[in-house]
């Protein structure tokens, strides 16, 4: 598979976009392509020791910096290493796209240039969160703060054939974010969105109160991308105070220290339970092409993960699924019409 990196999208771009994919070439079945300022890129990898012609190089002169208007500078740096990786990824250049750059741009750039899936009416970005019984889905997480009750449908569908298809569960259960478990409960949205989940097939468990989440109750988190955002931004925010907090306390004094030697093993686990560089990156769902976005602080370990999960996303046929659920759905709307 050939990977299409934007090597200057992210908090530590180039360099760990190079270094997880000098890791990717050496144990995965991929091919990488870079995209990016070609000298500097040069720079960095001949200091390196990789198998040759599993990495080239596509020059990009332009960056999209994270504090940038996004449709204005989709529109304006046309030799961004965002868009150029895109249009590769549009032209048959490469099988799938990751970047950790600008997120807003990233959304823009995948609806402009490589378009929906047909039949696919709003386009998810879908992270991982860590829960007690491994993670879960959220569907959407940012890429649609106004939603209607279909595209909620739609967000359910697309992500259960997701952990279906990538994490091999059989029948991934699916909950709608509310504000309390009965049907009746929440705004117009969700009570409508609950009734077209309840009738669609899916494994729908019902309404997921947020603090549920972090027990693992559902595999899929179906809600609008502004309730969707502020989980992920609280779960990551309340993962990292938590670990700090327990670090603090373990090396208050020589007494604590020296239990924290007994707990280390432990402490660990929950580091890299807690920890966005174990998933690698977010699949935008619903567009057209295998496209993954990593967080803006990926290091190379996190770049590596994007590569593996990019992998997987493509060889188990995540895009093709969602083309076939979807509009075999929107076949049955019209008969059940006619």
């Amino acid at each position: 598979m050939r990977v299409i990196m934007d090597a200057f999208g992210g908090d530590n771009a180039p360099r760990a976009v190079v270094e997880g994919s000098v890791r990717a070439v050496r144990e995965l079945d991929a091919d990488i392509i870079l995209v990016g300022k070609e000298p500097v890129l040069q720079e960095i990898l001949s200091g390196m020791d990789y198998p040759e012609g599993r990495i080239q190089i596509r020059h990009a002169e332009e960056v999209i910096g994270c504090d940038e208007s996004p449709i204005s500078a989709i529109r304006a740096k046309k030799d961004s290493s965002l868009v150029v990786g895109l249009t590769m990824l549009k032209n048959g250049e490469g099988d799938g796209f990751i970047t950790a750059g600008n997120t807003g741009a990233y959304l823009a750039g995948a609806f402009r240039i490589l378009g929906r899936i047909k039949g696919v009416k709003r386009p998810a970005l879908t992270p991982f969160i860590p829960t007690d019984q491994g993670v879960s889905l959220i569907v959407d997480a940012g890429a649609n703060n106004d939603c209607k009750p279909e595209h909620l449908l739609q967000f359910g569908i697309m992500g259960s054939i997701y952990m279906k298809q990538v994490f091999g569960i059989a029948s991934p259960r699916v909950a709608l974010v509310n504000n309390g478990t009965e049907e009746n409960k929440g705004n117009e949205l969700t009570k409508a969105a609950y009734s077209l989940l309840a009738g669609s097939g899916l494994n729908f468990v019902g309404n997921i109160e947020a603090r549920r989440i972090p027990y693992g109750d559902a595999d899929v988190l179906v809600c609008d991308g502004f309730v969707g955002n502020v989980i992920l931004k609280l779960t990551e925010g309340l993962g990292m105070a938590l670990y700090d907090n327990i670090k603090a306390m373990f090396t208050k004094n020589l007494l604590t220290k020296l239990s924290a030697l007994m707990v280390k093993g432990g402490l660990r686990a929950f580091k890299k339970k807690m920890d966005y560089t174990e998933y690698g990156g977010a699949p935008l769902l619903g567009i057209d092409g295998a496209v993954m976005k990593a967080h803006g602080s990926s290091d190379a370990k996190a770049f590596y993960n994007a590569i593996r999960s990019l992998l997987l996303f493509e060889q188990t046929g995540v895009n093709q699924k969602i083309s076939e659920q979807i509009n075999c759905i929107g076949r049955e709307e019209i008969a059940d019409e006619s």
